[in-house]
């Protein structure tokens, strides 16, 4: 009898410690999210096949498709400093990539496919037309690869801080698999999410890799990205996939068959940045570089006039 009542205790003690993590979950995305700082309305919605993606369009002028990197912290926010000036001669469409910001969440597995889908439809269903690419990250792998299967739909395309091809080239493992397994589980994953996305962590990533100079990361900057990661617990799915590094692709073989025109704009003091646009260098030696410094992965943020001025050059560069 010992044993069943024992097996009660321990039943009953997991029950509560599960149902004690599943509040602490719930007041964790309330905390997040309680300044609405995603709030804002005037976009619209375009229904995808895998879910609904929140976009914006302004300004007039030849279509430029905004891109901003694919972590949970990131959205269309990204692109906030700059998108007046760049609507001034463009007709910008400033998406939430699916699994980010106000788009939806689905339960799925994201993948570098799935991303080159929604960039191909959005172009040929909403924008309608041949359009500029202005992407942020691995977003950029996905708008190279968008151009090998449909070079006619996109014109040009500008990335900022192009991802390395090397680590784009990495496959899920058995030691990656078991961590999106643990992390899809309902109450236990999602803490472990909870946990891994803090707001002490959104700080780490902001000074460590986002931007240079940590006295310009701004105090609502910060919360909007925390408050993005914590939208829903849907945004564990992208986080898991991209931990488990199925968004991956062979970009070489993609950089060897496009004939598009490629521009970079790259943070100095991004690690390994000069190795990593070398190595596309020698791939495709017809991509043309501008560098701003004193600046990591978000220029668009930390320098938006530095960052104008490079924009520009390549916008108005005609081929």
């Amino acid at each position: 009898m010992n044993w069943k009542k024992k097996l009660i205790s321990i039943t009953a003690l997991a029950s509560f410690a599960t149902f004690i993590i599943h509040i602490i979950n719930k007041l964790i995305y309330f905390l997040a999210t309680m300044d609405n700082l995603l709030s804002n309305t005037s976009g619209s919605y375009y229904n995808w096949k895998f879910g609904k993606i929140y976009y914006k369009k302004i300004g007039t002028g030849h279509p430029l498709l905004l891109l901003h990197d694919l972590d949970t912290y990131s959205s269309g926010h990204e692109w906030n400093k700059v998108l007046k000036d760049l609507s001034k001669t463009n007709t910008v469409y400033r998406v939430d990539l699916l699994g980010c910001g106000r788009s939806d969440k689905p339960n799925i597995t994201y993948t570098n496919y799935l991303y080159v889908q929604l960039i191909n439809d959005f172009i040929k269903q909403v924008i309608g037309e041949e359009t500029d690419i202005l992407a942020t990250g691995e977003s950029g792998a996905f708008a190279i690869a968008a151009c090998h299967n449909n070079n006619l739909a996109i014109r040009k395309l500008i990335l900022v801080n192009p991802p390395d091809i090397d680590k784009l080239a990495k496959i899920p493992d058995k030691r990656s698999k078991l961590f999106i397994n643990i992390l899809q589980l309902p109450v236990i994953g999602t803490f472990i999410y909870n946990l891994l996305t803090g707001r002490i962590n959104t700080g780490k990533i902001f000074n460590e890799h986002y931007f240079y100079d940590s006295n310009l990361i701004e105090h609502d900057l910060l919360s909007t990205y925390y408050e993005t990661a914590h939208m829903e617990a849907g945004s564990k799915y992208l986080f898991a996939s991209l931990y488990g590094h199925y968004t991956t692709i062979n970009l070489k073989h993609c950089l060897k068959t496009i004939t598009n025109s490629i521009y970079f704009i790259i943070g100095s003091e991004k690690e390994n940045i000069i190795e990593t646009t070398d190595e596309y260098h020698s791939i495709l030696p017809s991509i043309e570089i501008e560098k701003i410094n004193e600046a990591k992965q978000l220029p668009q943020l930390e320098k938006p006039y530095e960052f104008m001025d490079k924009v520009r050059i390549f916008l108005e560069d005609e081929f």
